[in-house]
């Protein structure tokens, strides 16, 4: 029951991950001002609002692990295993942001790369993760996870700060798709249907990861568990 389960949810976001491409590719129109250039904001939007999700469930985590690392040690590990999980997809998905993000630049502005505020922040929350990530891959000892949740703590920090630059500063970077004010954003509703889709598509993919990388942490957590007590025994 547990595979089907799993096989067909591996089916279903497969299949909108399909149909977003076909929405943003063959139905929406083309951007009145940018031409087919626009259509990469369909996975770069879309990959960058589903990599804060993937922030927030890293900061749940560390949160979680802080709090119940003295007294609920099971519990703990547990929640320092969806942190680091929420953070690898986080990175994932914030490096196609980057990538997505200067190939649209390139064509648009001329320059893969100025250093506009939603540019820079985001890069900075990249670099903070990627320690993070770093950190948890070679530090050792009994306070690394301690060490890498108040620093994924920190992190977090930057998430709004990157949602909120291109409204607290003016920058190069388009203005809002959703939220931005009344003269902002996308009117057309088979533009919003292609973004909906895809924001969708991409979150289900990243739920899937988020859930195999929680598993296989978890048994790592295990096997060093027993190696530790192995060694206490002999």
């Amino acid at each position: 029951m547990k595979r089907f389960a799993i096989g067909l949810y591996i089916a279903v976001t497969a299949a909108l991950l399909a149909w977003g491409y076909y929405q943003a590719i063959y139905v929406a129109p083309n951007d009145a001002m940018q031409g087919e250039i626009a259509r990469i904001f369909y996975y770069h939007v879309a990959t960058a609002m589903d990599s804060s999700i993937f922030f927030v469930v890293s900061l749940v985590g560390s949160i979680g692990y802080l709090a119940a690392r003295r007294e609920h040690h099971e519990w703990a590990q547990r929640l320092d295993a969806w942190a680091l999980a929420g953070a690898e997809v986080g990175v994932v998905f914030c490096t196609v942001v980057l990538t997505t993000g200067p190939i649209w630049g390139r064509r648009a502005w001329g320059i893969w790369w100025t250093w506009d505020a939603r540019l820079t922040t985001t890069l900075v929350l990249w670099l903070i993760y990627a320690s993070y990530l770093l950190l948890r891959r070679f530090a050792a000892g009994p306070q690394m996870q301690t060490l890498a949740a108040v620093l994924n703590i920190f992190g977090a920090l930057d998430v709004p700060i990157v949602y909120m630059s291109n409204r607290w500063w003016r920058t190069q970077h388009p203005a809002p798709v959703f939220g931005g004010g009344p003269d902002t954003g996308v009117k057309d509703p088979r533009m919003l249907a292609a973004w909906g889709w895809n924001i969708l598509a991409w979150l289900l993919w990243g739920l899937l990861i988020l859930g195999l990388r929680y598993a296989v942490e978890r048994k790592q957590q295990r096997i060093a568990a027993a190696e530790a007590q192995r060694a206490l025994e002999g």
